[in-house]
């Protein structure tokens, strides 16, 4: 039995319905948060759409892991206010073990971000036994450091910890896909408080969650 997750729509198609909801953000001061998936892997739809958004005042958020090349970056740059960006594994050995891809491109795409004065809300997935150990969090802290001249109180960057839940094993089964994750325990947001303050002691803005 087939099921049907969505429909083929344009860019035009796309902003008729954004425009339908523009009561909501100027009330909120909210906007438009492209993610997937990946939203940089239609960049081209994506820029069209951001573009459109811009030119009819809508504040932009894309929701993205990073890995993108930095002539992608560049080009979407110009036309988003916020970044939420993915930071993983600093490790590049244990970033491909994990995601199968090198977390290179990653970092010099948040570099840049950070260079061109862009909002960015840093977001952590917390695994255990995998992002969660000294190592990995000693490592994320001093790289976003670094990027915030030896602290971190760079308004530019903000984090978010997300805690690891199961909530998407149903999405393996229907798929057929292998769940590699099945064997750990939900993370509550409680446990987090440690690790929140241990960032806040170095100057960063953090929140769990969201």
């Amino acid at each position: 039995m087939q099921e049907t997750i969505g429909k083929w729509m344009d860019i035009d198609e796309v902003m008729r319905e954004l425009r339908l909801d523009r009561i909501f953000y100027e009330e909120s001061s909210g906007g438009v948060t492209f993610s997937g998936g990946e939203p940089l892997l239609q960049h081209k739809f994506l820029l069209g759409l951001l573009k459109e958004c811009k030119s009819n005042n809508l504040h932009t958020v894309i929701d993205t892991s990073g890995y993108a090349s930095p002539q992608i970056i560049n080009e979407v740059l110009p036309f988003t206010d916020l970044f939420l960006y993915d930071l993983k594994l600093m490790d590049e050995k244990d970033h491909i073990r994990f995601t199968g891809v090198s977390n290179k491109l990653i970092l010099e795409n948040l570099v840049t971000l950070i260079s061109e004065e862009k909002q960015v809300i840093i977001r952590i997935p917390i695994i255990p036994g995998i992002t969660d150990t000294i190592k990995n969090i000693r490592d994320i802290k001093d790289f976003l450091s670094h990027l915030s001249k030896g602290n971190g109180s760079n308004p530019l960057i903000r984090i978010s910890l997300l805690p690891y839940h199961s909530i998407g094993k149903n999405k393996y089964t229907r798929l057929h896909i292998e769940n590699k994750t099945e064997h750990l325990k939900d993370i509550s947001m409680d446990s987090l408080m440690p690790l929140k303050k241990e960032f806040e002691m170095q100057g960063f803005a953090v929140g769990i969650g969201g």
